[in-house]
This record gives C-alpha cells, structure tokens and sequence, in this order.
C-alpha cells in the first residue's frame, strides 16, 4: 500500500484538522455511490478509509511515523535472520530457549563430536548427525522444554461501513509479505475475528497455525453509527428551509427523497425508518438532522433582503434565555 501521506494528499506535518478535511473531500469524491460505473472506485475508497485510520488517529500516526507499524497499520518485523520476535513463548524478548541431548555419550567439545552441520539438521530437519569423529553416529533431539509453539497470525483489516453490512471480499497482506483474498462475512462488528485455519506461520514438527484477522470500521464520510442507528447531517439552502421541497438524501442502499416541510428550522431531525444497520433479526433507522447551508461569500440582495424583513417581521427566538 502506498504513503498514506500520499494517499490523502497531505505533507508529513499537516495538522489533524487538515488531516481530516482533505479525507473528507476525497472520500466524498470517490465514494462508491457515486462512482457506480468505476469498478476500482471501491478499492479507492477502501485505500483512503485505511490511510485515514492511520494517519487520522493520533497514536498511529506517531507510530507510522516512528517506522513501528507501515501503511497498512501492520507491526513492522524488527527481527533478524533465524529469529522470530513474534514467538511469545519462552525467555526474555519472545524466544523460546532449547537444548541440545544426544543419544549416546559425548565426543569433544560435549557435543558428540558433531560438526556443526549436524547440529543445524538437527534443529531444522530433525535428522541424525553425521560423520562424527568417534566413527559413531549420534542423534541429536530438538527438547523445547515442553513449551508449545505459537504459530498464529493476528493482523488487522479495516473494512468500511458498506463492507461491513453487505460483506465481500478483501485481500489482506500478511507480515510474511504473503498475500490472500478474505471473504468477510455480512454483519461483521468491530473486534470480531475471522479466523483462517492453518494460513498462520509453520515450524518443521508441527501443523500450520491459523490466521486470525481483527475487524475495524473505518469512519464513514457521512454517517455516524448510533447503535444499529445510523446518524446523517442534511445540508439544505435557505429557500429550501422557507419554501419546503423534496431533497435526495442518502443511505446504505440507494438514495431516497425527503419531503421537507416549509419552514423547517435547522437541527430538525427527520427518522427514516429501517435505514439503518441490520442487528439481531431487525433493523435500524436512519436520522437525518437538516443543516442550513448559506451562499458562499457576501450576497448583497440576500443582505437586503434579511434586513427589510429583520424591520419588518421581527421575532425573537432566543427570548426563553432571559
């Protein structure tokens, strides 16, 4: 995945609000309701949630930018080769200790007279130790102490509001630099995993681990989720306010009308039944709160207009403040 910097468009040291406007904008652009026809506006749209998700938090943004996680959120290996920090299993930084045995007595050195070769094949291919000193062979045994090998995977996948009703399919790149497609199931909630049985690491003796992959919803450029209510801001003109009319609002599925009433004062919520998230057997509503919008800049007539009707139809709405 590219620079999530990229992505949004913004420099290094843009501010959190800049941050913020320049997702908005673009996720606005490149939503897929509104690129129906573009069959890659959707994995645009997926590509500015998750650069939004690192970036726009503050703690991720600060570790992306340390180089601890990359652009896709995931913990950067920080290992070196023949070891594997992820182990959890064992003594101080992660890794399990082991000891050599052999199954006879000891030649030089305490090991059998075995070349180092023969210690390697032991460790990695479970095979006997060849060619020692004495003319004797001696097998060598891999002893963990009895300590398990944890071979699971746990990465994160950010999937949008969208993804997360409908479901679908998503490819998702492991820390091996392995990459799947993953199916995601409808309904899925943030915290749920969906495990993949034996796609995790693997280990000579042992069954491939599993792959477990944590779910995040991306924010959404319009909704804010209540619940299985979801929650819109409705911009609407100042003749649309007075005069009333019918404005297409929009929903997980498609855009639907909304009838609104003359004289409708701005934070006047409308409920649009069953529009919202499905969630045990039902489903929520959407709530659309209208928001009057004015004209940009200084409109002289609509100026003239406000002050011929400010002498000649006064009115007092804040007259319970005392």
């Amino acid at each position: 995945m590219r620079d999530p910097y990229e992505i949004l468009g913004v420099p290094r040291g843009a501010s959190a609000a800049a941050i913020k406007s320049a997702y908005r904008k673009l996720a606005k652009k490149h939503h897929p309701d509104s690129n129906k026809n573009d069959p890659k506006a959707a994995d645009r749209f997926s590509e500015l949630n998750t650069a939004n998700e690192i970036i726009g938090d503050e703690d991720k943004r600060k570790q992306f930018d340390r180089g601890e996680i990359d652009a896709e959120g995931k913990p950067r290996f920080q290992g070196f080769p023949g070891g594997d920090p992820r182990s959890r299993a064992g003594g101080p930084g992660g890794f399990q200790s082991h000891t050599f045995r052999t199954g006879g007595g000891a030649g030089p050195g305490g090991m059998g007279g075995a070349g180092f070769e023969d210690i390697l094949n032991s460790m990695f291919g479970g095979a006997a130790a060849r060619g020692g000193r004495g003319g004797g062979s001696r097998t060598f045994e891999f002893d963990t102490g009895g300590i398990g090998v944890d071979l699971d995977l746990n990465v994160a996948m950010s999937v949008s509001l969208e993804e997360s009703v409908k479901g679908g399919e998503k490819r998702v790149r492991l820390p091996t630099g392995r990459e799947l497609n993953v199916k995601i199931p409808a309904g899925v909630t943030p915290g749920q995993q969906i495990r993949l049985k034996g796609q995790g690491e693997t280990a000579p003796g042992h069954p491939p681990g599993d792959l477990l992959i944590t779910i995040s919803i991306a924010p959404h450029p319009f909704f804010k989720v209540d619940g299985s209510d979801l929650r819109v801001d409705l911009p609407i003109t100042l003749y649309e306010a007075v005069l009333g009319g019918k404005v297409r609002v929009p929903t997980l599925g498609s855009a639907v009308e909304l009838s609104i009433p003359k004289n409708t004062s701005s934070g006047r919520t409308f409920r649009l039944k069953g529009k919202g998230l499905p969630k045990a057997g039902a489903v929520g509503d959407l709530f659309v709160t209208t928001k009057i919008i004015l004209p940009d800049g200084n409109d002289r007539e609509l100026e003239a207009l406000m002050e011929k009707w400010r002498d000649g139809h006064p009115y007092h709405p804040r007259s319970d403040f005392g």
